[in-house]
């Protein structure tokens, strides 16, 4: 699994031009799934979503998690994070589930976020042509791969 995140000062997906998830200051989290991934790594990198310092305290630094700053997690599927792209021009997509893999996935680690303490979470709609809406505060990027926990 594969987690983009994003640190926002206001985030927001839609669909067909009808709004479908917003959130104020927090985490927009691009999740993208493979086919060995498991329920227990949705899980780890949800808790490691909800628990990573990458808001600033009074002193500027990065010492603060979302839970610290009551932040809001917008969690929207990304096949694409799975792109290979390293033979000619057309990215292949092989290394990503399924849908009937995925879906389940990223609903659970959304899910997990708010068993972690997240108090807002949002979600894209599974499958669906989104229009996400991304006001970056930093911009802070962090990526996060099972690969490496």
């Amino acid at each position: 699994m594969r987690v983009l995140l994003q640190r926002v000062r206001s985030a927001s997906v839609s669909v067909d031009g009808r709004m479908n998830g917003a959130i104020g200051p927090g985490l927009v989290a691009l999740v993208g799934v493979t086919k060995d991934d498991t329920e227990e790594t949705a899980r780890r990198l949800a808790e490691k979503t909800a628990n990573l310092r990458v808001f600033s305290d009074a002193g500027g630094k990065m010492n603060l998690s979302l839970l610290d700053v009551s932040g809001g997690a917008l969690v929207v599927s990304q096949f694409t994070l799975y792109a290979d792209a390293r033979r000619g021009r057309r990215p292949s997509y092989i290394a990503a589930a399924q849908p009937e893999l995925a879906e389940p996935l990223v609903r659970h680690f959304a899910d997990c976020l708010a068993v972690a303490g997240v108090q807002l979470v949002q979600q894209g709609v599974f499958g669906a042509y989104m229009q996400v809406e991304i006001h970056n505060d930093g911009p802070v990027t962090i990526w996060l791969d099972s690969d490496y926990l």
